[in-house]
Formats: structure tokens, sequence, C-alpha cells
């Protein structure tokens, strides 16, 4: 019985890292919207854990996606598309947002942080259903945001994706298409802003909880590495897949399946939210 149940743990890891590779291939989104429902998932059926699962599918989520935006902008930078002038001036900004991300992180409970990735995610998903309301209100200036803009943009870019576990790639790929970039470069750059983020928000949720005991086996701080290695692993080999995808299918039918599927997925942590108040 042992071994079933290790065999169908792993192949749900599996199963969550090829979602995430391709999704991240078909949208630039790092995979993260796939993997942290995914593992909560996961880490619902192990017997021995905290109420903080959320915290360590998001620790986990983040670190997955260093490997997957790496990759990606490797693969972009063979092609000349990716705008290193961008992600240098980002980066700073980028790095402030994560950490006070984290430490937003660090004294939310996990009712909390459940209910902001909740939210978070059915926001992502109303843009995927309706992008023409974004387009209504988008920047006046066709021009990349500098100073105060820039700053406040970029650093709020930052604190989200580090406590939703995502990568940046939508607000990225929103603000420098409507800036007029192209929309391969806007992708490309995307990965390098999502290694920035993956980087600084999973050593944040390492060390916030790396004094939280009777968490999954594998995991420090608020990572776990068998499922990171996992999901890493066939994230990699299946993200050409939706790259390919991305460019054959229909984008506005692709969109509208990704944003119903956020709208679920953010239905379920509004319930799990609910839940976990009778857990804790």
């Amino acid at each position: 019985y042992l071994q079933m149940e290790i065999f169908g743990l792993i192949v749900l890891l599996m199963t969550a890292g090829a979602v995430a590779g391709v999704t991240a291939g078909l949208f630039g989104n790092g995979g993260g919207f796939a993997i942290v429902p995914a593992l909560v998932l996961l880490f619902s059926f192990v017997k021995d854990q905290s109420g903080n699962l959320i915290f360590l599918a998001v620790g986990t989520s983040l670190a997955c996606i260093i490997f997957s935006s790496a990759r990606a902008m490797f693969a972009h930078h063979q092609k000349g598309a990716v705008d290193f002038q961008v992600i240098k001036t980002w980066a700073p900004w980028l790095i402030l947002g994560c950490c006070f991300g984290t430490y937003i992180a660090s004294f939310t409970d996990a009712k909390g942080l459940y209910l902001i990735f909740a939210w978070g995610v059915l926001l992502y998903g109303i843009y995927f259903l309706y992008p023409q309301i974004l387009e209504k209100v988008a920047l006046k200036k066709r021009s990349m945001p500098s100073g105060f803009a820039r700053a406040s943009l970029v650093s709020c870019l930052g604190g989200i994706s580090s406590l939703l576990g995502i990568a940046g790639g939508t607000v990225t790929v929103i603000t420098m298409s409507v800036c007029q970039r192209p929309i391969y470069e806007a992708v490309a750059t995307a990965s390098g802003v999502g290694l920035i983020i993956g980087s600084v928000g999973a050593l944040g949720f390492l060390l916030i909880g790396i004094n939280e005991t009777n968490l999954p086996f594998g995991s420090i701080g608020y990572i776990n590495f068998p499922a990171l290695l996992i999901i890493s692993i066939l994230s990699v080999l299946t993200a050409p897949y939706g790259v390919r995808w991305a460019h054959s299918l229909d984008e506005s039918k692709l969109k509208k399946f990704f944003g119903f599927y956020l709208l679920l997925v953010s239905a379920g942590m509004f319930f799990k939210a609910n839940l976990t108040v009778a857990e804790i």
C-alpha cells in the first residue's frame, strides 16, 4: 500500500511538472498557476504535515520557476530576443518587491495566504477572459515606464508574484506589449524577470520557514526538494511543447481556456481558506 501511495504521489508531481511546463510555454507565466494548486493537493495527502501547506506550495513553486525561467531565458537569448537592459533596470525593484512580499508572508497566517492567492488568481483569470478591459485602461505613454512609475510597478510586480508563487510573466508581457514591444521580445524578457523573482522569492520562503516543523519529507524551510526536483525536470522537458502550441493554436481561445482554469483554481483556494479556519 505504501509503495502504491508513493507511486501515486510521484505521478501527481510529474503531472504537475508537465502541466507547468506546457503553461509556461503557452503563456510565459513560469507555470506557478499550475504548480501551487497541484502542490496544495499533493501535500494534503501527506499524513505528517503542518497547517501551512500553502506556504510550502508557494515556496516550492518559486524554486521550480528558477529552473524553468533560466532554461527559457537561455533559449530566447540564443535568438537574441531578451532585452537585458529592461532586466537590468528592473532588477533592483524586483528584488525589493520580492523581499517585501516575503516579509508580508512571514506574518501572514495560512488562511491569509490562501485568500491572497485566491484573489490574485481571480484577477488574472478575469484578465485572460476579458483582455479588452486592460486595453481600455492601458498605459497612455507608449514607452517603457521609468523613474517613480517603474519603481512602483516593478516593486508591486515582485511583491505580488512572490506572494502568489508565480514568475510575473503575465504583467511583464502586458507592460511591454502596451509599450509597443514585440510579443516575442516581451515573453523572452519575462523569462529573465521570472528568474529574479523565483530566486529571491524562493530564498525568502526557505528562510522564513527554516524553523517550521512537521513538514513533509524532504522539506527545508518552505521548499520541498523532492517535489522541486521532479517538477523542474518535467517542466523543462515539456515547456518546448507549450511554445510550439502557442505558435500554432488560436491565442484568444487559449486565453479563454486558461482564464476558466484560473477561476476554478481561485474558487478552490477560497474554499480551502474557509477549511483552514477549522484546521487551525
